[in-house]
């Protein structure tokens, strides 16, 4: 994050990704007219966002999906193998299984659509800055249909330590981080992750952050 030159605070960095300008120009409009976002660049495809994303180094992508000369998922999936710090948060038109999921699986952070309010998109990076899965409700709703598994495995209730993972999970933390906070070893950390997928019936980990919250795992004392 750097310094908003308007309040002194600590502003969250964007990187803005879509291949339509003039969506590209009411997104810097609205986060530069809001104190707390500093909006470094902008992209028109996937390809384009990897290369200012290695430059920049923005804390939020806001990363459209179907896009010509580089889609978001791609780029997506590029962003988590090259264990890049940015966040990112799906903004797009599109709310079916065939984008929503691919872009969870890929690492997306969170997923709005771009009929969002204003106050529910600048919380929705706030959060994302702060490594919290955000999901808009439509699409919460459908990545939890996706996952969900009647009746089977999906009912096995967690143990205190995978539900101590899952809570820092949902918290945005990493492996690592997770098995220092828990003195643990990253490999002790993928197991109790391997676990608590296997039951809650998901593949990854904003898909156990949806149904834990879903179920109410989440919150729980």
């Amino acid at each position: 994050m750097t310094e908003d030159a308007a309040t002194g605070d600590a502003a969250i960095t964007l990187l803005i990704v879509d291949d339509h300008p003039v969506v590209r120009d009411g997104l810097r409009g609205m986060f530069e007219s809001a104190p707390g976002f500093r909006v470094l660049g902008e992209a028109s495809n996937g390809v384009e966002a990897l290369s200012l994303a290695a430059g920049l180094d923005p804390d939020v992508i806001l990363m459209d999906l179907r896009m010509p000369g580089g889609g978001g998922v791609d780029a997506i999936r590029a962003l988590t193998r090259t264990g890049a710090r940015a966040k990112v948060l799906v903004l797009t038109t599109y709310d079916t299984d065939s984008d929503t999921l691919p872009a969870i699986e890929a690492g997306a952070t969170g997923y709005l659509l771009k009929d969002a309010p204003r106050e529910e998109l600048f919380t929705a990076v706030r959060a994302a800055a702060q490594g919290r899965t955000v999901l808009s409700p439509a699409v919460a709703s459908r990545l939890v249909s996706a996952v969900r598994t009647p009746r089977a495995p999906g009912n096995e209730p967690l143990s205190a330590r995978e539900r101590e993972v899952l809570a820092l999970v949902a918290k945005g933390t990493s492996n690592r981080e997770i098995a220092r906070e828990l003195f643990i070893s990253e490999a002790t950390v993928k197991t109790h992750l391997t676990h608590l997928y296997a039951k809650l019936g998901v593949k990854d980990r904003a898909a156990a952050v949806a149904v834990a919250y879903d179920r109410g795992i989440l919150g729980e004392a």
